[in-house]
């Protein structure tokens, strides 16, 4: 049976993403960025939601890799190696190596945990969401960078309610601190 994890990188403040117009979270410089060239190798199937596939959609293009550092094209590879599903009701259809499910969220994610062996990684605040409320999601990664956004994307959807117990802390490049968490089974929901 898979795992299912749900890694982003945060802000000190909680977000994902900063506010239409204002600070944005750095862009990863190499030896970060090889970090989750690592992590995208060992990831058995990618979940994502609609507005983060169409971001990460930058990979998928060989093309740009003309102009890219060797990190670059190595996390280009590992993206377009992994199996994706995206989950959209609006999306006609998505690129390589992915599969578009419309609905049911929950249920495709049961099936894939209890097919998959590995990690499963979830990216995006809502599905992670969606999937924290169903109780599926078996641990939370928070890549927290030195800077406070002040607003933005939330790492942890409003109204979800979580009991969290500690699983490690990592320190990485860039001064960027891993946090790890896993779910209890009180206040999950």
């Amino acid at each position: 049976m898979a795992r299912l994890v749900y890694a982003m990188l945060t802000s000190l403040d909680g977000y994902i993403a900063g506010p239409p117009g204002g600070p944005t979270l750095p862009i990863p410089e190499p030896d970060l960025h090889q970090h989750f060239n690592d992590e995208m190798r060992t990831t058995a199937i990618a979940l994502c939601g609609r507005r983060l596939y169409e971001v990460m959609r930058f990979w998928d293009s060989p093309e740009r890799e003309a102009s890219a550092s060797p990190v670059e094209v190595d996390f280009a590879l590992a993206w377009r190696e992994t199996p994706k599903i995206v989950f959209s009701a609006t999306l006609p259809a998505v690129g390589l190596n992915a599969r578009l499910v419309k609905d049911n969220a929950v249920a495709v994610v049961q099936s894939l945990k209890a097919e998959t062996e590995g990690e499963i990684s979830v990216a995006g605040a809502e599905l992670a969401a969606c999937l924290a409320r169903a109780g599926l999601i078996d641990e939370f990664r928070l890549y927290l960078h030195p800077i406070v956004l002040g607003g933005g994307k939330p790492y942890f959807q409003a109204g979800l309610s979580l009991a969290l117990k500690p699983l490690g802390r990592e320190s990485l490049p860039q001064s960027v601190t891993l946090l790890r968490y896993a779910p209890v089974g009180v206040g999950r929901g």
